[in-house]
């Protein structure tokens, strides 16, 4: 399914609202710059919002961070701190308001390439939907791959630790 530019931003929420609860851990959802590519993957689902980029972010965290059953883990392109006003008018206060954004989600770094390929490589067995902006600042776009909301990072570490050494839960 993908969604042309004509929608309007409501609709956009809606399909998010829709999405959100059949998500869970290993779907992504990346919130991209106008130019991202339309992947042909059938796991991957583009929505073309029409909307500012900063505010499809605010609402997609937002919305996430709503919901019981999902966390995101949060990347961002790591060309985009080298791009310069003179090539992209505008990415310096982007990169502000970004850093404002994603001040609570200890964002990580990957190369733009290696992005692409992994959800090229994840959505052949997982769902990603893509939300297109009408930013025009390259290596701007932001991945969150979704985690499970109920069960940590060190919860699962203690479990596959007593997997290896065999230990049952009391």
């Amino acid at each position: 399914m993908n969604v042309g530019p004509d929608n309007n931003s409501e609709k956009w929420e809606q399909l998010l609202k829709h999405w959100l609860p059949l998500l869970g851990h290993r779907n992504w959802i990346v919130v991209a710059d106008s130019a991202y590519p339309a992947q042909t993957s059938l796991g991957i689902k583009t929505i073309a919002t029409s909307a500012d980029h900063l505010e499809v972010l605010a609402r997609t965290l937002r919305a996430i961070a709503e919901c019981r059953h999902i966390r995101a883990k949060v990347y961002v392109d790591a060309e985009f701190k080298y791009v310069t006003e003179e090539d992209a008018p505008g990415v310096s206060a982007l990169r502000r308001e970004l850093d404002c954004l994603l001040k609570n989600e200890k964002a990580s770094e990957m190369g733009h390439e290696q992005t692409i390929a992994k959800l090229d490589e994840e959505s052949r067995a997982y769902q990603i939907l893509i939300l297109k902006t009408t930013l025009t600042i390259p290596y701007s776009s932001v991945f969150m791959q979704l985690d499970c909301g109920y069960w940590s990072d060190a919860a699962e570490r203690r479990l596959r630790q007593s997997l290896v050494n065999g230990e049952r839960a009391t």
